[in-house]
């Protein structure tokens, strides 16, 4: 029975982690019409889309031993609740204060969800097995980036993007309600053996220290801080500007553009842990492979991608999303560093190191958009902003090299 439950527990928490993808990266394709509705500025419009990652990255540090501590299931439910809350709110969000209280709210109801489910698939696969489901569990939540793209383009296009916002919300509620009713935190035989001396509780502070004490986490999430940012300066927000404002291309058209990032980042996470373990066979070398052809196709943003033809463009974006598929491979690496027992803080403290990434890339390149292009969205300004996260991701792979990998 449990190898069905294991899998039975992995297709409902998938679907709760598609949700938070969506509320990532759904701010590109709505962009100008929030921006519009609710006159924001190119910085008002990376402060509301780096919100969220604030948020969201520094409440990765007290839900990780909350989660250690009271399981899974009843963090990511509660946190589910709170959420539903948010992107109702965000929907009904007549300021842009009021779209930040929104934020804020999902931002905090989302953070706990991917780790807690590593956590929870600690329990219930194996090492071996963790590398693998991990990537999986990645794959499908980033069905979620594809519903944030031409199928939220389509929605806004037919009712709106405030209904379009409502219809997730209801969903984000039943699907919460799922999560509470059908997972459960590890299996019947764990549980009971959860008193033993591998089990024992481990406090706050102490696990805070073990993980933070060590060099090699500490220059894995500089590298995971840089890698997440580029990802989500391209997909969660200014890629889709860019595309409107530089190449031209409509709502319709940027969204299937991002789409196929979304596409390629599936397609690479479905096989990213086969490359770790039978051709790199390492999840470092994998790692920093996939994040130096990031880095190269990234470069397309300082002005060369503007000149390629629509076929190329196409397979321009679809090779981001492969190489991005390899920063997961930060997953199982933390996985190996760390005893099963504090897993879930080393979770989401790398966590906060990645969604910090995000938050800052996103913010920082709104104000230097803005700056650059004199109130305008130009070429030029949108050139020195990507500047940005690929000069940090060039230092991170440099820093992380000589790291030696935990087995």
């Amino acid at each position: 029975m449990t190898p069905n439950r294991r899998w039975t527990i992995f297709f409902v928490l998938s679907l709760i982690y598609i949700l938070v993808y969506f509320y990532r990266v759904s701010l590109a394709v709505v962009a100008g019409d929030i921006s519009r509705e609710l006159s924001l500025s190119p910085a008002d419009l990376g402060r509301l889309s780096g919100i969220l990652f604030y948020v969201y990255a520094v409440a990765q540090l007290p839900l990780g031993p909350l989660i250690d501590r009271f399981g899974g299931r009843l963090v990511i439910s509660g946190c589910g609740v709170l959420t539903t809350i948010g992107g109702a709110l965000f929907a009904a969000a007549a300021s842009l204060e009021a779209a930040m209280i929104a934020r804020v709210l999902i931002g905090i109801g989302t953070a706990s969800v991917l780790m807690a489910t590593f956590t929870i698939f600690s329990h219930w696969f194996s090492k071996q097995e963790f590398g693998r489901v991990s990537g999986f569990m990645v794959a499908v939540g980033n069905l979620g980036n594809v519903l944030g793209t031409v199928p939220l383009a389509l929605a806004v296009s037919a009712i709106g993007w405030r209904s379009s916002f409502v219809v997730i919300a209801v969903l984000q509620g039943l699907v919460t309600l799922l999560v509470y009713g059908m997972v459960r935190d590890r299996p019947p035989a764990a549980a009971e053996a959860a008193g033993k001396a591998e089990e024992e509780t481990v406090g706050i502070i102490a696990a805070w220290k073990e993980i933070f004490s060590r060099s090699d986490f500490l220059l894995l999430g500089v590298l995971a801080f840089f890698w997440y940012g580029s990802y989500l300066a391209v997909q969660g927000l200014w890629g889709g500007p860019y595309l409107m404002e530089v190449l031209h291309l409509s709502r319709t058209a940027t969204g299937q553009m991002l789409m196929y990032t979304s596409i390629g980042f599936i397609c690479g996470s479905l096989i990213v842990d086969y490359l770790a373990r039978k051709v790199f066979r390492s999840y470092k070398k994998t790692l920093l492979a996939g994040q130096v052809v990031l880095l190269l196709f990234m470069s397309g943003f300082l002005g060369w991608g503007e000149r390629l033809a629509a076929g190329v463009l196409v397979g321009w974006f679809f090779c981001i999303g492969i190489a991005v598929s390899s920063g997961i491979m930060i997953y199982p690496l933390i996985r190996n560093m760390f005893r099963v027992r504090i897993v879930g803080t080393a979770l989401t403290s790398l966590n906060f190191f990645v969604l910090m990434g995000a938050a800052v890339t996103q913010h920082l390149m709104g104000i230097i958009i803005e700056q650059m292009g004199a109130g305008g969205m130009t070429a030029r300004a949108f050139h020195a902003a990507f500047l940005l996260p690929m000069i940090g991701l060039a230092a991170a792979i440099l820093l992380y090299l000589p790291v030696k990998e935990s087995r």
